[in-house]
């Protein structure tokens, strides 16, 4: 202590440094996402991946959904997302297997056209890796999922929409949902995999 406070008087002033709290384009990009956000399905993806005889994948998507997001970028529990998909959007690039998999066999649109999404619970990983927990509501039957879900960034288009950006992905059984139907091949095994993986890529929009 004696050595610095011989100093103190002759030694130069230090720069006063820049308080980190007003230099908005420095905080953390969750606090700038706080707000209500609307996924925009044009730029937005949402797929499934199930293995087909046991040796291959077959991918498909959903081409009609909406959702809402609330998100607070201070306290991210409190973010919520709700996702509503058409069933009878589904695309596999195989009208046949298309209208096996609409059909009561597995989706039943008829019965039930929508399948929907309802978060419960956030839990931040990281900086920008979170899980998701909500409730997957399929053919009438609810159950909870939990998604690994990444903020893959923001931007402003050239429109001038400000968008967030989210990768997330999760492997459910598809029978817990009710959908059992399968064929046990000649060779062992059955026709469809069990394991479903599901695929989101979400550009979103903050609302005005």
């Amino acid at each position: 202590m004696g050595l610095l406070n011989r100093h103190r008087a002759t030694a130069p002033a230090p720069a006063t440094a820049p308080a980190p709290a007003t230099d908005t384009t420095s905080a953390p990009a969750t606090t700038r996402l706080t707000g209500v956000w609307t996924i925009d399905p044009v730029h937005s993806s949402i797929a499934f991946v199930a293995r087909h005889a046991m040796i291959t994948k077959v991918r498909g998507t959903f081409e009609a959904f909406d959702g809402r997001l609330y998100l607070d970028g201070e306290r991210p529990g409190r973010s919520t997302a709700d996702v509503t998909i058409e069933v009878a959007s589904l695309d596999t690039r195989q009208e046949q297997r298309d209208r096996h998999l609409r059909s009561a066999d597995f989706f039943h649109v008829e019965a039930h056209p929508v399948l929907s999404f309802r978060s419960t619970l956030v839990q931040q990983l990281s900086a920008d890796t979170y899980h998701l927990s909500g409730d997957l509501s399929i053919k009438g039957v609810t159950r909870p999922v939990v998604l690994d879900l990444t903020h893959t960034g923001t931007a402003t288009d050239p429109f001038g929409n400000e968008r967030a950006g989210f990768e997330g992905s999760t492997t459910v059984d598809r029978t817990e949902w009710g959908l059992t139907w399968n064929r046990v091949l000649e060779t062992g095994g059955v026709l469809v995999g069990e394991k479903v993986k599901l695929e989101f890529d979400v550009s979103a929009i903050r609302a005005a």
